[in-house]
């Protein structure tokens, strides 16, 4: 190659690629339909994770009864709370199992058998246990599973105050 063809090859103008018009209107509209798509989007995303956002606040302890009417065997008491789920908030009846153990303290256990999650009851076969009527579960007064279920009885966070009995969220059983 001589010298000339070289210098003509290092000299070519470039080209400049350009846009035809339909390039810029399909670009223009395609950015122009994300930008209101994201629009749109944007709403509906903060929505549902907003209550992934929100602060979660210290467990709340609801006044039950009154510490002189706790006896030793187990009484069911109603109470409600304030649960809020998502954006829907009520106030369900839920129960617990409340008594004074061999220690003095008081305790308080979650009805629900943690085999099915039926509502056990206190001593209705005459033999001092829970007894969970939906497949025959049994647990001792503090909660220890004797047949079928898994697990002992939750519990129940207990405070004592100003002569009355706070419960608490529900934590696994402390006592068996």
């Amino acid at each position: 190659m001589s010298n000339h063809d070289q210098h003509e090859s290092s000299h070519k103008s470039v080209k400049r690629k350009e846009m035809s018009r339909r390039q810029f209107l399909s670009y223009t509209l395609g950015g122009a339909g994300a930008f209101m798509g994201a629009g749109m989007i944007l709403p509906m995303v903060r929505f549902a994770v907003d209550p992934l956002l929100v602060k979660k606040t210290e467990s709340v302890f609801v006044k039950v009864v009154a510490e002189s009417e706790i006896g030793n065997e187990p009484k069911e008491f109603k109470f409600q709370i304030n649960q809020v789920d998502g954006w829907y908030e009520s106030e369900p009846q839920i129960a617990a199992w409340i008594a004074r153990g061999q220690d003095g303290k008081i305790y308080a256990l979650s009805p629900i058998c943690k085999h099915l999650g039926c509502t056990v009851n206190w001593n209705t076969q005459g033999d001092n246990h829970y007894f969970c009527p939906c497949h025959g579960a049994e647990y001792t007064v503090d909660g220890k599973q004797l047949k079928v279920a898994p697990k002992p009885l939750d519990e129940y966070q207990v405070k004592l105050q100003d002569g009355n009995v706070y419960l608490g969220p529900i934590i696994p059983n402390t006592r068996v």
